[in-house]
């Protein structure tokens, strides 16, 4: 019989597990779980975000996966759950790897005057969370974006322009889109380049992630 290997999937921020509808892994050698965000209470550090989200994960040996701020988040889960593998998606593994305007924003707080307070707006909230403008996609993004709490919004940018990763994971894997308008493929280092692979290509390349995800899995 061959072994399971539990994979749990972690969406980028204000972003719904549907992000993951079209992934689909081989049912004989994977079980994919989806995490999702929940508002975490005044003051909570990523790091004490991430132990309260590795309560989620049920399997040992398990293989994490993140997308954009999940990829973040997943990183930190790493002590807490000791997975097999960290695949992040879309996203940074060092705080160098974050573009200049994010590295601004931290040191002038800049950030803190974004007006999150539109976040039932969807066409601001998909600029902040998918780096695109998106008039023709609304309907979808309606979909895709779920939550539109201030708090967590404002939580979630501050925690990504002040992220300071202490040590790199050994097992880590970092896929890239080489299109990227959040994260700009100029800054990432070490990565398996998708040709054409924009900041939302979890959800519009699909077919790349299942045709490469076991592979990526299982080296």
């Amino acid at each position: 019989m061959t072994d399971i290997t539990h994979v749990y999937f972690m969406p980028g921020m204000a972003a719904n597990p549907s992000i993951f509808k079209h992934i689909r892994l081989p049912k004989d050698r994977y079980r994919q779980h989806l995490l999702s965000w929940f508002v975490p209470k005044k003051g909570t550090t990523l790091s004490e975000y991430a132990e309260e989200m590795a309560q989620q994960v049920e399997h040992e040996n398990c293989v994490l996966v993140g997308v954009s701020f999940g990829g973040l988040l997943v990183q930190e889960m790493e002590p807490f759950v000791k997975p097999k593998k960290v695949i992040v998606v879309s996203s940074v593994k060092h705080e160098s790897e974050l573009p200049k305007r994010m590295l601004f924003a931290k040191y002038t707080k800049v950030h803190k005057l974004l007006p999150t307070g539109l976040v039932n707006n969807v066409e601001l909230l998909a600029k902040y969370a998918f780096g695109e403008t998106v008039p023709k996609r609304l309907a979808l993004y309606e979909e895709y974006l779920s939550i539109r709490d201030k708090y967590y919004i404002d939580w979630s940018i501050d925690q990504i322009v002040n992220w300071k990763h202490k040590s790199p994971i050994d097992n880590l894997v970092h896929i890239h889109g080489d299109k990227d308008a959040v994260f700009p493929i100029a800054n990432i280092s070490e990565c398996i380049r998708v040709k054409n692979g924009t900041h939302t290509m979890i959800i519009h390349r699909a077919k790349w992630f299942n045709d490469h995800l076991p592979t990526i899995i299982s080296e």
